[in-house]
């Protein structure tokens, strides 16, 4: 076994750091090899897209369950050891065959279209991978749980697919196959003779109700409907009587009154008193875990509220979008970003959203406007960026700033901007050793995939005490195979 140099500590992750070298594509195939009797993890190097049949050949043969699973998800696996998986004792092994099939042939599907199990079927079920023909006969699965989801994943069935779904005896299998939500679109339309009962099926009324023609009665029947699924589809119906528009203003459920604020019939007066109510009474950022002071009804209605606000920040509108200029200074964020998607705005207009105080309108200004948006706008943009909800993709992604700003931005007080400047390719290597010292792990974990990182700071990187930070330095290309051969020494391999 090599000795621990006194120069690089070893890792204090070193599984991670290991399962990172799995994934490295320099790793030479004699140190792939040696990973194969790593019993941590996941078994990640059966992913590899590099592995000769003899390996292939010697994983089934370990029969290690992660090895074996990596090895079924593996996208590059010969069919040949992909029909051979397809008989094993494992039911997960054969499912994560079904979530890498596509591409697959025939032969594969017809094997696993009748699997005991129902995980197999679960997947074969959302999967658009699968001969139609095949696909279909899971219509008849004897388990509601396979055709429900086969209802929710597969909403452009053939139609006679649909019909079965829709009739089911199963009340969740028919509430997905006519829901207000499914897996892929667009939605499909029910056939026009089922519509009176889908109406009346309580599980699949709210799902048909933008389907129906809407006389008054129908109107006022939905309108007094105690689920507010059915109420909220009812609001944004093109044929909602005016009356009953006005009556559903004053809906209990902000999801409901949502959708009145956002017809394009609405009166200004009552689309700013709903606007104004959705944002009222803000939780604190600590409401959720506070909720156990809260009994059900106000807990619910508070996760009801809180939907609202987020449908509300997210809301684009098509109308909005074909008129915008009317809607440049709109009182209303998403109605200022919805202008904002227009293809059609002069520069002025440009300018303003651009400089709006909203980060989603700015944003999606300048992808509208990508002609206009300069290095220095593109900074600004990324710096003040404020996404609504957790998101990796960044306004630098599809703005890339020069080589310049970038270096600039490795000196940067803001981590997150520091962690932008390992795009530079060509960085000087004074930023790159300052970069891989930076006390935000962030920052170091940009750096420690650089095709230019110094053998001495990507190998420091490795004994990080962030795990994400050694398990990327682990998975640099650059990494020199005399390290890899240390690692795999001190993991015993």
């Amino acid at each position: 076994m090599l000795a621990v140099s006194d120069v690089t500590p070893p890792p204090v992750h070193l599984d991670k750091v290991v399962e990172g070298l799995a994934g490295n594509p320099a790793l030479p195939p004699e140190l792939v090899r040696r990973l194969l009797a790593h019993r941590r993890g996941f078994g990640s190097v059966a992913k590899r897209p590099d592995l000769t049949d003899d390996m292939i050949a010697e994983i089934i043969a370990l029969d290690d369950h992660w090895l074996t699973h990596s090895l079924a998800l593996n996208r590059s696996l010969p069919h040949v050891f992909r029909m051979t998986l397809t008989d094993h004792p494992d039911p997960a092994i054969r499912a994560a065959l079904v979530v890498a099939a596509d591409g697959a042939p025939r032969e594969l599907f017809e094997r696993l279209i009748g699997d005991a199990d129902v995980r197999v079927r679960e997947y074969l079920a959302q999967s658009d991978h699968v001969p139609t023909d095949l696909r279909a006969r899971l219509a008849a699965d004897p388990e509601p749980k396979i055709r429900a989801t086969l209802a929710q994943w597969w909403p452009q069935a053939p139609e006679p697919v649909r019909r079965l779904l829709l009739t089911d005896p199963e009340d969740a299998v028919r509430a997905g196959a006519c829901a207000t939500y499914y897996r892929r679109l667009p939605h499909p339309v029910p056939p026009a003779d089922l519509l009176p009962a889908l109406l009346a099926d309580p599980v699949t009324r709210a799902g048909a109700v933008r389907h129906c023609t809407l006389d008054a009665d129908t109107a006022r029947r939905l309108a007094d409907d105690p689920d507010e699924e059915v109420r909220k589809e009812l609001a944004e119906h093109p044929d909602l009587p005016p009356l009953l528009r006005d009556i559903l203003a004053e809906d209990p459920s902000p999801r409901v009154t949502l959708r009145i604020f956002a017809r394009q019939d609405t009166a200004e007066p009552t689309r700013a008193a709903i606007h104004a109510q959705i944002l009222s009474g803000m939780p604190s950022l600590d409401w959720l875990a506070d909720h156990q002071a809260l009994d059900d009804g106000a807990l619910e209605r508070q996760l009801t509220s809180e939907m609202a606000r987020v449908e509300l920040r997210t809301l684009r509108l098509p109308w909005v979008t074909a008129e915008p200029l009317a809607y440049v200074d709109s009182p209303y964020a998403c109605f200022r970003a919805s202008a904002a998607m227009s293809d059609r705005l002069p520069p002025p207009a440009v300018a303003r959203l651009l400089n709006d105080e909203e980060s989603s309108v700015r944003t999606t200004m300048a992808l509208h406007a990508r002609d206009q948006i300069d290095p220095a706008t593109a900074e600004r943009l990324d710096r003040n960026y404020r996404p609504v909800k957790r998101t990796r993709w960044r306004p630098a992604d599809d703005f890339p700033l020069p080589a310049g700003v970038l270096r600039r931005l490795a000196t940067d007080p803001d981590p997150r901007m520091r962690q932008l400047a390992p795009r530079d390719h060509d960085l000087p290597v004074a930023l790159m050793r300052r970069l891989a010292a930076d006390p935000d792990h962030t920052v170091r974990g940009a750096i420690a995939t650089h095709p230019r990182l110094p053998a001495r700071e990507l190998t420091q990187l490795l004994a990080d005490s962030s795990e994400s930070v050694a398990t990327a330095a682990a998975g640099n290309p650059n990494l020199p195979p005399t390290h890899m051969r240390r690692l795999l020494a001190l993991a015993g391999l």
